[in-house]
């Protein structure tokens, strides 16, 4: 089990959560990744990294699968300027490789928002440190879990 893997888990057993991870093959989209597991593609918790370019750090915003982060509210919401995070930024702050970043688990804190989107739903699956599992929960859990702030931030 690679260690990325363990820290999920870990968060979600520390948390009191389920820690019921499934591997799905290589699932490049939410699209594949919805079909895999027999849900909608709104029920896949998309975890989108930027770069903060005033401060340096990563943001997360947790989005539905099928909406895109709308940069301009995006910006609004982080108080600076964002940019595209590259895959040095995300494994140094997340310890995550892209693809595979987790709500959960992440190496050090992150401000992070949540697409209101998902918590219409009583269960999304997030990408759980790879890009090949994923895990089931429930997303009214997430804000609590990850520090995440429910706001508009799509388009």
């Amino acid at each position: 089990m690679s260690k990325s893997l363990k820290r999920v888990r870990t968060a979600l057993e520390e948390a009191g959560q389920s820690s019921e991870i499934r591997e799905v093959g290589q699932a490049r989209t939410a699209q594949e990744a919805a079909d895999s597991v027999g849900c909608t593609l709104d029920q896949i918790a998309k975890s989108i990294i930027f770069r903060a370019e005033t401060s340096g750090e990563a943001v997360l915003f947790l989005t539905a699968g099928g909406n895109q982060v709308c940069s301009d509210k995006a910006t609004r919401l982080a108080g600076e300027p964002l940019g595209k995070a590259d895959a040095a930024l995300i494994r140094e702050q997340t310890g995550f490789a892209i693809g595979g970043v987790a709500p959960v688990g992440h190496l050090n804190p992150i401000r992070a928002w949540i697409d209101p989107r998902l918590l219409e739903f009583s269960e999304v699956w997030a990408a759980a440190g790879t890009p090949r599992h994923v895990f089931p929960i429930d997303p009214r859990a997430l804000p609590a879990l990850t520090g995440a702030v429910v706001d508009d931030f799509t388009r």
